[in-house]
């Protein structure tokens, strides 16, 4: 029942040992992982994994990481697998005003077209928001899309409930898992929870445990019994509220 709505299990740390990292999340309980893609010329890699392996499923975008090395025409071609493949979600797209040697022009502009991709083919959207909250969520009112996720949130209240009221959960993952996170583990105890899911963001964002290596969507169970004793609630509970919410802003899955 439990649902990782954000783990790169494409990404070329899994080459090695992919089927044996799927293999022990399913064994863990994961029963859904979404795989979003960040760059046109990874869309078929992620598609294959997808295929490949049971209870993956896809979202395809162009990250803001990757918009310097995009094509212009690399957006037609997203249309055109947006068209084909029906994923579940457009992502992982958004604004990262972290990086300096980005152009936050061409970031803006890949964002916005494809916030208009999304809203013609009403699908919800993976958000990446590192440093830039605000921006994103500018453009957002701009560009009604059906909701989504905010991935590795690490707002403000006032921020979440903004995201809330156009229709978004929240992504939570290993940061929440540091005792030196107050903040994201107060907005992970106090949100509504029917605003919060669960990810991984595996192999990046490592729970605290794993010492800063390697994150697998294996880790899950731990992240949600984190949660759990954050919010006073059975493990269990914890794990079938946060499924129906990713169910619930993902539809496809």
């Amino acid at each position: 029942m439990l649902i990782d709505t954000h783990c790169h299990l494409d990404a070329a740390e899994f080459d090695a040992d992919r089927e044996a990292v799927h293999a022990a999340a399913r064994a863990a309980g994961v029963e859904t992982i979404v795989v979003p893609a960040v760059e046109v010329s990874a869309f078929a890699r992620t598609r294959e994994t997808v295929l490949r392996y049971p209870g993956c499923v896809a979202a395809y975008g162009i990250h803001p990481l990757y918009v310097m090395q995009a094509a212009d025409n690399d957006l037609a071609a997203l249309r055109q697998w947006l068209l084909a493949e029906r994923p579940v979600a457009v992502g992982e797209i958004g604004l990262d005003l972290y990086v300096t040697d980005i152009d936050p022009a061409r970031q803006e502009h890949f964002f916005v077209e494809q916030l208009r991709l999304a809203r013609d083919f009403d699908l919800p959207v993976l958000l990446h928001v590192r440093r830039a909250v605000d921006a994103v969520l500018k453009q957002l009112r701009r560009f009604k899309v059906r909701g989504g996720i905010a991935h590795a949130f690490n707002g403000s209240r006032q921020q979440a409930d903004e995201f809330i009221k156009l229709g978004f959960a929240l992504g939570f993952g290993g940061a929440m898992t540091f005792s030196g996170s107050t903040r994201i583990r107060e907005l992970a105890r106090q949100l509504p929870l029917e605003s919060i899911v669960l990810e991984t963001d595996a192999p990046d964002i490592p729970p605290a445990w794993l010492n800063g290596s390697r994150n697998t969507p294996a880790e899950l169970p731990r992240i949600a019994a984190v949660l759990a004793e954050l919010r006073e609630l059975p493990v269990a509970e914890l794990v079938q509220r946060t499924a129906a919410n990713a169910r619930a802003v993902l539809p496809g899955i």
